[in-house]
């Protein structure tokens, strides 16, 4: 299967489920609602107990109503079989009410523990699992379930109640045909156990193509303005209808096996009821047993010989459960890579914006032959602006990442004011940053929402503020909710100056210690630039400022310019230093600010001026 539309999985393939004790793990999520659960089971038993009870009744209407001719031994088991249903519709409604409540709370609670613990996950878990696969599994996976606690397992539980009482029952009736029909046992098993095995694995393969459906539609329609550039729509549809079909092909082939099993099972059993009917009627013809007697054996064979025949259905749905719990089970066990340490050290207050890289190595987990820092020091003084240029793929985002704490270093250590990153509490330490990055994330809220986002709890008036700071007030006042609209799929309402402009606003809002611009301004025009640089003036004040930065127009007055190459520093200086000392950096300002002429080498220069304040940068480094 093509990688764009196959399931990327985290680590090894997953194991197949073996047998039905996975769903054992689905008993932490019932516990708390264990006085539903019993009252379930209380009524589960009554409803079963009232079935075994109407065999009994049919017997007594036979021998003591009809084949005694007495009235009033008629009246009376009619009278009991009426109670029985009364009971039995009772116990119904109960049953069916709390185990469909359990079903509905259940899933609840298990999609909120899977959301939970993907965002405890770090970005190494999110380089090999597609957000497709997460979202089958919270959504699919999860109805799945649904229907397994909500109504399956009740009706397992159910028939395999009335299977063994059945059985007794048979046995209590008449024990010679009974030996006869458990003689047809294992003839009933074994296609249970072969065919069950192949419907097991169908159904996980069933789930898989699944999420490859999603995956791919989840992914198109995120580059849907991409795909519609490009006039790929053929290309997608096509490769869509095919993860499709192989999705339904799978299905097909799970439902005809499962079919088969259903339909010889209950083949087997209802001929060896006839076998038994062809046994029993010359009994009573011969006077051995009583019609009633005959009649209620008949009616508990073909009452075992249904459970028989729903336990085997249900079997199948256990097993696509088995595999659904498995999937889930997987999420609910991935451990962060990142996690705080048992006593996190705590940062100092105030916070000063002191960063220091000491020998710091690290490659990505990604790409482990690949160093993305070697050995690289830098410190970085409270309130001090440093830029990090140098080509793509030179180290320079790794910074970000490293000191978000998204990574840790594989040698070396990064502190925060005195406090190695690893021993602070990465939520602690992440309040003490803001980024603003090249690409900014608009969520699908308001205006309001968007800027209060990493500061949820803050006054009204402050928003607002941060708003005007970022020159975004003006725009979001003049949508038609002001600052309450809808801002659409990803920030669709806006232009890329503004979405910068809110992104800026977020960050005034949390007011950080340390600031983190990544090619914050390139891809805006000239006017929504100046605006963006403005704001981004206001946000440094005062705040320690590391600067991702290409175009180097936008960084010569930064204090310190660091030179990056293939993961190391290789030069620091201020631009006219770095211009004689590094000859990396002369390359990169000569390919930068050569012009053919003179009056468009002075146009360069013009502009190199106008932007040397500003801190932002053009593009993503890595």
């Amino acid at each position: 299967m093509a990688q764009r539309g196959g399931v990327v999985h985290a680590g090894p393939e997953r194991p197949k489920s073996r047998d039905l004790r996975t769903l054992k793990r689905i008993l932490g999520f019932l516990a708390p609602y264990w006085p539903r659960a019993l009252l379930a089971g209380l009524a589960l038993v009554v409803t079963a107990g009232a079935v075994l009870g109407l065999g009994q009744g049919v017997r007594a209407l036979i021998d003591s109503g009809f084949a005694a001719g007495e009235p009033a031994a008629l009246d009376k088991a009619l009278t009991v079989l009426l109670g029985l249903s009364v009971v039995m519709a009772v116990g119904t409604y109960a049953r069916f009410t709390l185990v469909s409540w359990l079903g509905e709370r259940v899933v609840a609670d298990l999609r909120n523990a899977v959301f939970n613990r993907v965002l405890t996950l770090d970005p190494a878990f999110f380089e090999v699992t597609k957000t497709g696969e997460i979202l089958s599994r919270l959504t699919t996976d999860t109805t799945l379930l649904q229907s397994i606690v909500g109504s399956t397992a009740s009706m397992a539980l159910r028939n395999v109640l009335i299977l063994a009482g059945g059985i007794v029952m048979l046995f209590v009736t008449n024990a010679k045909l009974t030996a006869l029909a458990l003689l047809v046992v294992p003839i009933v098993v074994v296609p249970i156990l072969v065919i069950g095995r192949r419907v097991r694995k169908l159904s996980r393969a069933s789930q898989d193509r699944v999420a490859d459906v999603g995956a791919f539609a989840e992914e198109s329609f995120n580059a849907i303005r991409t795909l519609q550039a490009f006039t790929h729509e053929r290309e997608d549809e096509r490769r869509f209808g095919a993860e499709v079909r192989d999705a339904f092909d799978v299905a097909i082939r799970r439902i005809r096996l499962r079919g088969t099993l259903a339909s010889l099972v209950i083949l087997l059993v209802f001929l060896a009821i006839a076998v038994i009917l062809w046994v029993g009627g010359h009994d009573v013809m011969a006077g051995r047993i009583s019609g009633g007697e005959l009649a209620a054996f008949v009616f508990y064979a073909v009452i075992v010989a249904f459970a028989v025949g729903v336990l085997s259905e249900v079997f199948g749905e256990l097993q696509r459960a088995a595999g659904a719990t498995e999937r889930l089970i997987e999420l609910l066990e991935a451990e962060p890579a990142i996690t705080p340490p048992a006593r996190p050290v705590p940062l100092p207050e105030p916070a000063e914006g002191r960063v220091r890289f000491e020998r710091v190595h690290f490659t990505y987990p990604s790409r482990p032959d690949r160093p993305a820092l070697d050995a690289v020091d830098l410190d970085v003084a409270p309130g001090e602006t440093v830029a990090l240029v140098g080509p793509s793929g030179a180290g320079k985002s790794t910074f970000f990442q490293l000191l978000m704490r998204f990574y840790d270093p594989d040698a070396g250590r990064i502190t925060l004011d005195g406090v190695d990153l690893r021993e602070a509490d990465p939520k602690a330490l992440r309040r003490r940053l803001a980024i603003v990055p090249q690409d900014p994330v608009i969520f699908s809220a308001t205006g309001f929402e968007n800027i209060a986002y990493g500061a949820p709890e803050a006054h009204p008036d402050a928003v607002y503020q941060a708003a005007r700071d970022a020159a975004a007030d003006a725009f979001l006042k003049e949508l038609p909710d002001g600052y309450d609209s809808f801002l659409g799929e990803k920030g669709a309402r806006l232009s890329g100056g503004q979405k910068q402009r809110v992104a800026i606003a977020r960050a005034l809002l949390r007011d950080p210690a340390v600031l983190l611009l990544d090619e914050a301004t390139s891809a805006l025009d000239a006017e929504s630039e100046r605006l963006v640089q403005q704001a981004l003036q206001r946000l440094m004040a005062g705040r320690t400022t590391l600067i991702i930065a290409h175009r180097l127009a936008t960084v010569v007055n930064a204090d310190r310019i660091a030179v990056m190459d293939a993961g190391r520093i290789v030069a620091v200086g201020r631009h006219a230093e770095l211009l004689e000392t590094s000859p990396l950096y002369a390359r990169l300002a000569e390919l930068q600010f050569r012009q053919p002429g003179p009056e468009a080498a002075g146009r360069d220069g013009d502009d190199a001026r106008s932007a040397a304040g500003s801190p932002a940068g053009s593009e993503a480094a890595e």
